[in-house]
């Protein structure tokens, strides 16, 4: 199964480091950071599960939840928890699932057959309240993530929610937005857009950010 922008997010159930887990009823209203590890006990994986518990702040301030994804049982991820500790100064505070059956790893196409037939590519699911699929990121096995961009991300798709604009290239929270070209109409642009705007072409208008 190949998910795609706008895909409701496949339920599912698995037990996880914390205990048995439901994805749906766990998410609850909150976003959701789904992320994929080749294995347990590898360097890679460790540093990035490791930042992912230093981020809890931040994906606290914007209502997300971590949820990490390994094909080894709940006794492996377990002692791998300590070592991630120890090593990355940390504690890991969010669920590890135990997916032995590959049964999740299968519903989000996480197993790629050229790159492992066995184990879980670096696969990144950002999915909505409304259990939408918002963003997919595959790494390759030996490459980390970059959480930050991650978080960038994430900014960019509640602001969108909830304001009409675009994002630009390299956008971080804070900085100016576009005006989507399905708004033209003089009136809405007062209305949506008290900040005023620049034209820098018919089709490109900059405003700052509604929310700042």
């Amino acid at each position: 199964m190949t998910l795609r922008l706008g895909d409701t997010a496949p339920d599912f159930e698995q037990d996880s480091s914390l205990g048995p887990l439901h994805f749906h009823q766990w998410a609850g209203d909150s976003w959701v950071v789904l992320f994929s590890h080749p294995s347990d006990f590898t360097p890679v994986c460790t540093t990035e599960l490791g930042l992912t518990a230093k981020l809890k702040p931040e994906f606290d301030r914007r209502n997300v939840k971590a949820l990490a994804l390994s094909v080894d049982p709940v006794e492996s991820h377990q002692a791998w928890i300590k070592d991630i500790e120890e090593t990355q100064h940390t504690v890991v505070g969010f669920p590890i699932i135990a997916d032995v059956d590959r049964k999740v790893a299968t519903l989000y196409d996480m197993i790629h057959p050229e790159a492992s037939a066995t184990a879980t590519v670096r696969t990144l699911f950002v999915i909505d309240p409304a259990k939408k699929v918002r963003l997919t990121l595959t790494y390759p096995m030996s490459t980390g993530r970059n959480f930050d961009e991650v978080l960038r991300v994430i900014d960019a798709l509640q602001l969108t929610d909830g304001y009409t604009v675009a994002t630009p290239g390299n956008w971080k929270d804070g900085d100016d937005v576009i005006i989507p070209l399905s708004v033209q109409d003089p009136d809405l642009l007062r209305q949506k857009y008290p900040k005023g705007y620049k034209a820098e072409r018919p089709y490109l208008r900059v405003t700052p950010q509604p929310n700042k």
